[in-house]
């Protein structure tokens, strides 16, 4: 690693509500820290890696493939969010494509890294774990959510587009 990541940068995040500053800063030690440009891609639909992301700065756009020649843009990623944690515990690929939106600051933090720490830290694994399933969970809500929104919206519309 060679940037120095700090504790408290950890702490901000959806990570660092189910760590100590201390254990923060042991997590910090298994991070690299990656900064990408205006449009470049953290990761493509499809593709698959055994990394999580963590958003320190800027926004990632959240998009998939419409299937006619473009892209639609799900959602926006901030700062303190979780990117990529489906593919972090399964290894399949990712559902939609990452794109930063100006410049942008992430954290990753590779599977084997994280496995690493089980013996002699797994109160911080189990940390990072609660707050993957607490973000999947999230994502789930906000889907929900939209589902129940576009369905009152067809019914009060009486099923015309």
């Amino acid at each position: 690693m060679a940037e120095d990541i700090s504790p408290e940068a950890i702490k901000n995040t959806a990570l660092g509500t189910e760590l100590t500053l201390e254990q923060c800063g042991i997590l910090a030690r298994a991070c690299r820290l990656r900064q990408l440009e205006s449009g470049e891609v953290l990761f493509e639909e499809g593709s698959s890696d055994d990394e999580l992301f963590i958003i320190l700065g800027g926004k990632l756009a959240v998009s998939r493939d419409s299937g006619r020649g473009f892209s639609n843009t799900l959602h926006l990623l901030s700062p303190g969010d979780l990117a990529g944690e489906s593919g972090f515990l399964d290894g399949k690929p990712h559902s939609a494509t990452l794109r930063a939106v100006g410049t942008t600051q992430v954290l990753s933090l590779k599977r084997d890294k994280l496995e690493s720490l089980l013996f002699e830290n797994p109160v911080v694994v189990y940390g990072v774990m609660r707050a993957i399933v607490r973000s999947v969970r999230e994502i789930i809500r906000r889907m929900n959510q939209q589902y129940q929104q576009m369905t009152d919206y067809i019914n009060q519309s009486g099923s015309r587009f």
